[in-house]
């Protein structure tokens, strides 16, 4: 027969183990062991995060929430027509459209995004619509352009005369190779405006003053697509994944090989089992490399990482990929990631 005393100890034993689940972890909703105080920072992808980071900080800065800074930040490179892989200035698929991919998600799981959108220059704002104002995660195509245009987004013509010209200039050759770091040919004496600003994506991470993690990541994917192509970028759990108890994660590269690793929410999850940021990307970095070591040496991917402390990391295939960070004590920095090759093989 159980006395009083065996019964109260099994029964708190048995709540310990509740709170817990398999393995000793806690499980959603359980109180969380202490973490060091949170810093209040943002984190983009590649150097033209810098000017993105500087409008997220102004909001960061005088305490606003982390998922308006990702959008107000995210929508700068989306309006700048010297981008040529983001937004406006963006170049367009092999059929001459550009179209366009964003998400957006916060702590609590929520998320929105649009995918092979067109004829709207900010297809961030139109995910966070999406996420806000709908029951759904994902609208594509006409019907995420119906939606803008219901949600009061203006139409406009994407295609710039230089991206016209560009795409005009690749019909000669037709040919689809995308390069390291730059999704968009070296045409040499052609003309045709280089790569090396052009590099595909740009992923948002922030954390306000009140701990809140949101994460962005916008595109004009890759140039000279197949028409209805889509990558990673609009994808939860592959371009972008957000986890209020743990931390958040983003890619740029090559949005197919993201996409078949669930490379975002495969760093979070890492993080989760104890991973530094910079430990969780290098793992899901090599896992890419180790499913497909041939093709891994002429692609790139790269992912940058925040847990909820506020700690950043970054790795990469390929050499080059850099993201920039900006706080209460740095501003403007740019920090070169590191990577499995530190050669290229393009």
């Amino acid at each position: 027969m159980t006395d009083r005393r065996t019964f109260i100890k099994t029964s708190l034993l048995g709540a310990s183990a509740s709170m817990l689940g398999w393995g000793g972890r806690l499980r959603a909703g359980a109180v969380q062991p202490s973490m060091p105080a949170a810093t209040v920072r943002v984190a983009s992808t590649w150097d033209f995060g810098i000017a993105a980071n500087q409008a997220a900080w102004r909001i960061l800065g005088s305490g606003g929430h982390a998922l308006d800074a990702v959008e107000a930040g995210a929508r700068v490179p989306e309006a700048d027509l010297k981008n040529h892989s983001v937004g406006k200035g963006g170049y367009p698929d092999r059929d001459g459209h550009v179209t366009l991919d964003a998400s957006i998600m916060d702590a609590d799981g929520n998320c929105g995004a649009v995918a092979a959108i067109e004829h709207i220059a900010h297809p961030i704002s139109v995910a966070r619509r999406v996420m806000e104002r709908t029951p759904h995660v994902l609208l594509v195509g006409e019907g995420a352009l119906q939606f803008a245009l219901e949600q009061g987004f203006e139409k406009e013509q994407l295609l710039t005369p230089e991206a016209e010209q560009a795409w005009h200039e690749w019909s000669k050759q037709a040919r689809y190779q995308p390069s390291i770091n730059s999704e968009v040919h070296d045409y040499g004496a052609s003309g045709v405006p280089g790569g090396a600003h052009n590099h595909d994506t740009i992923g948002m991470l922030a954390l306000d003053a009140q701990g809140r993690l949101a994460g962005a990541c916008t595109t004009s994917g890759m140039a000279w697509k197949l028409h209805g192509r889509v990558g990673d970028s609009p994808i939860i759990g592959a371009g972008l994944y957000v986890d209020g108890e743990i931390g958040a994660a983003t890619s740029t590269g090559v949005g197919e090989e993201v996409i078949r690793n669930a490379g975002s929410f495969l760093v979070v999850e890492l993080m989760r089992q104890g991973r530094t940021p910079t430990e969780a990307c290098k793992e899901a970095v090599l896992r890419i490399v180790s499913k497909r070591p041939k093709a891994s040496k002429t692609l790139q991917v790269g992912f940058l990482a925040m847990n909820r402390a506020g700690e950043i990391g970054a790795w990469a295939i390929q050499h080059g990929f850099s993201y920039a960070v900006s706080d209460a004590k740095k501003q403007d920095s740019l920090i070169p990631a590191q990577s499995v090759y530190t050669t290229s093989y393009s």
